[in-house]
């Protein structure tokens, strides 16, 4: 698989993950609030530029929408609805 390939793959499946557990949070603590619109503007971001071929910053846009997510949940400021 090329490198192309295998950054396209990992992007997709990466947002897949994402989209499924942003669709499921809930904002606990209003700080939270812009940090999640954020991570959807990183998720629209990854998309475009998927669209564009350019999966190196496809890839990044995810991996940093991703951390933020993250961070908010760890820290308490989002839960997710099962």
């Amino acid at each position: 698989m090329t490198t192309e390939a295998t950054l396209e793959s990992e992007t997709k499946k990466w947002l897949k993950v994402l989209e499924e557990r942003v669709s499921k949070a809930k904002v606990v603590d209003k700080k939270a609030a812009e940090e999640i619109k954020n991570t959807k503007a990183y998720i629209h971001d990854s998309k475009h530029f998927l669209d564009k071929k350019d999966f190196v910053r496809a890839f990044e846009a995810v991996m940093y929408a991703y951390g933020i997510y993250e961070a908010c949940f760890r820290m308490g400021l989002v839960q997710e609805e099962k």
